[in-house]
Order: C-alpha cells, then structure tokens, then sequence
C-alpha cells in the first residue's frame, strides 16, 4: 500500500517558528513521523543514520552542517552534539538570523557536557509526538476545542458516528504511528508491534545511559507503569508492584535512572498535577498522572489485544484515557496552551485541565461511556466548579465529558459530552 503524507498540526508550530528562530529541534519518540513531516520544510537534507555517516560527519562537523540549501535538515542529529555549539555560532555570525537549520532527534543528546550554549534566542525545541486521532482521519474533528473556547453557543447536537467499542480498542493498540495507520487492520497491530520490540536495542549507542542499561529491566519497569496507566501511582508503588510481580529487588536510585531514560527516549510522559490555590483546607494532590507518549507502548508491554480490552472494562477506561490524553496534548500544544489533572485529599478530581494562553482553561473528565460514568464525571466537574467559585477564581470557559462512543450533546448549562472521534483542536 503507498503511503501518502498526513497533514500534522505541528506543521503549523513548525512554519511559525522557522521565521522567527534560526534553529528548531523537533524532538519525539522514534516512528513519530519527525523526519517526513520536517523534509516538508528543509531544502536540503543529511541523515547521520549509519557509522559511516557518523564517521565523516565527526571528522568535520561545521562543513557537513553549512555545506546545503536552507532551511538545512540535519536527521538524528544527537549522534553529534557539537552541531548544537556550530548551529549556535553560525546563526550568531549570519546576517540572517531565521530559518537556517531543522534538527530531527529521538533521544537526549549523547553527552550534555557537549553542549556549551543554552541556545538561548537562536535555537528552539518543539515537541512532537504521535498522530492524534484528528490527524489520522479516525476523528471527523466536527467539534473544535478552539471555537468552544470562543463560542460555546456554536455547539451542536450531533448524532453517534458509527464508532463501536471494538474501533476505540483498535485504536488505543494500534496507537498514532504514521505507517501502522495506512496499512490494513491486520498489518497496523503488527507494524506497532514490530516498532515496539526496538524500544531498548542500544547496542550501537554511544550514550552511556541507555547502552549500559539492562533491555530485561526497562520492560519490567515498563511493565510496571502500564499496570499503573492514568493512575496516581506513586513511585514506592511501582517499585513494589515490580518486586511483587517480578520477585527482583529494585532500589529507589536505580528506578530513577531508568524512569529518566524512558521519559528521555519519549516513551513515558506524566501528567503534573494543576496548581491552583483554593485557599482550602482540603489539600491538592501533587502526585502526577503515570501516562504514555502513545497508549499502544503500554498495549505492547502488557501484551495487550484489542480483545483483551473487551474484556476488561476497568483496564479498557484506563487505557481509554491515555488515549485521550494523548490527543489533547496535541490539541493544547496546537493551541498554545497546556495540560494538567487535579485531585484533592477529598477525591475530587478532574482528569484534564486544558489552559491557554489567556488565562481561559477548560475542566474535562473522561469516561469510557455510558449513563452512569457520564453523570458521575459531570457530577464531579460540578463540584469542582462550585469549589473554584467559592474561592474567587475565574470559572472555566466550559466543562467537557470525553467518551469513546455516543452523541455529542450539552448536559448542563456548559456541559458537553463530545465522543473523542469527533473532536480536534
């Protein structure tokens, strides 16, 4: 099957800040799609994707770096961190301050002590991560978070999309990997578990952090974080969750380590919790939500089919709300905004709290569906609503259940129920 290119919203961010910064990092986890999405900007392109490369790149890095058209794509670029002090220096002796040089990389760089310069005013990092359901044609986007945001009369009642249970477990194992979303059902689980199996293969990694890490203990602890998904797990937990159900000793330092390295490889990414003062006696959970970069590496790790979810609702809603916070990071990110969740001593909680920029944030719960956990989420932002407007604070611009199936419809008075295979940024 040939594969055609699918729009990204961070194509918008990337446009945006090639002409106001000389130099862009799009960092993400391997099979984002960094690389084709960045080739639709750069004017020439160099990949530092063998030894070979490697080799005569080394030998003279600035050359490799100057040497082609602008905007310059330089691929994996970690592999040669002083490229981040030549790229600096360049765009400090250049007339032209903007648009120079694209850096594409799936890890931390191999030494930081490499890097002499923040970058500060010169070089940029954006963040990527894997297609959002919008951006893989599996949402027909006909609601949008930003119009909400601007005028939530322009909400509409809009009947099911013929979305089933079984497509939102498809799509939670398939994950948002660009070339598993054009192939058939059958092929996308396979490609997503191929990519996955490679996770930890550092044998050829000059980075002393991953390639001196045992591959048998980062899939116990990852493991462990997918037994814990959209959780508040605290560190002790998973700790004792591995010595529980892996019958090995784990010390809090070494855990640390390779917690560092997943989130470094762009594999796990908590949810920090929102710091919002209530003036209250109840006092605010800081523990942060454990979640993936895409719920399918979770799927993977526990060896996890679409059946399997089926099967079991309670793993289904937690794995569903990976899922969905995977999305609206995308969307806020595209919006200029960010994400938290809260949780009180109370057990008030509210999944996700989306803000932007102006001040104005959203309260959303995710429920799998049904009467009964939907009521309960609106239940929940009610009290949480109240508990903000008796503190004074700015009430949110509008409250949102997310669910996998269903109508879109208002609940309450700025209440809306929105499947997530109809929604966008």
């Amino acid at each position: 099957m040939e594969n055609k290119y699918l729009n990204r919203y961070i194509e918008k961010t990337i446009d945006k800040s090639l002409r106001t910064i000389g130099v862009i990092v799009v960092e993400g986890p391997k099979f984002c799609g960094k690389t084709t999405t960045c080739k639709q900007f750069a004017k020439s392109i160099y990949s530092l994707d063998s030894k070979t490369k490697i080799k005569y790149a080394m030998a003279d890095p600035r050359t490799l770096l100057i040497n082609g058209e602008r905007p310059r794509l330089i691929d994996e670029w970690q592999q040669i961190p002083d490229l981040w002090n030549i790229a600096r220096s360049e765009i400090d002796n250049s007339d032209n301050k903007f648009g120079q040089f694209i850096f594409t990389g799936s890890t931390t760089p191999i030494d930081l002590n490499d890097i002499y310069h923040s970058g500060a005013g010169r070089i940029l990092k954006i963040k990527m991560y894997p297609m959002s359901l919008y951006e893989s044609k599996d949402s027909t986007g006909q609601i949008s978070i930003s119009e909400l945001f601007k005028d939530t009369s322009s909400f509409q009642i809009l009947n099911e999309k013929l979305v089933t249970l079984k497509d939102i477990a498809f799509l939670i194992c398939r994950g948002g990997w660009p070339l598993s979303i054009q192939q058939s059902k059958e092929d996308s689980l396979d490609i997503t578990s191929h990519y996955c199996s490679t996770l930890f293969e550092f044998e050829n990694n000059k980075n002393e952090k991953f390639r001196n890490k045992k591959k048998e203990l980062f899939e116990i602890i990852l493991k462990s974080y997918a037994r814990n998904i959209s959780t508040e797990a605290r560190k002790s937990t998973i700790i004792r969750d591995i010595t529980e159900n892996c019958e090995r000793t784990l010390n809090e330092v070494t855990f640390d380590s390779y917690h560092q390295a997943l989130k470094d490889l762009f594999i796990v990414e908590d949810l920090d919790a929102w710091n919002v003062n209530l003036r209250s006696k109840t006092s605010i959970i800081s523990t942060p939500t454990r979640h993936f970069v895409d719920t399918s590496i979770a799927c993977y790790a526990l060896q996890i089919s679409p059946n399997d979810l089926l099967y079991d609702l309670k793993t289904f809603g937690l794995f569903f709300e990976d899922l969905v916070i995977r999305d609206l990071r995308i969307y806020a990110e595209t919006l200029g905004g960010y994400l938290r969740h809260y949780r009180d001593s109370n057990g008030l909680e509210c999944d996700a709290v989306l803000h932007l920029r102006n001040g104005e944030y959203a309260l959303i719960e995710i429920k799998l569906g049904g009467a009964e956990l939907i009521n309960e989420g609106i239940r929940s932002l009610i009290s949480l609503e109240s508990k903000i407007l008796k503190a004074g604070l700015k009430a949110p611009k509008f409250k949102m259940i997310l669910t996998a199936t269903g109508d879109a419809y208002t609940a309450d008075g700025n209440t809306y129920v929105i499947p997530i295979t109809m929604l966008r940024a």
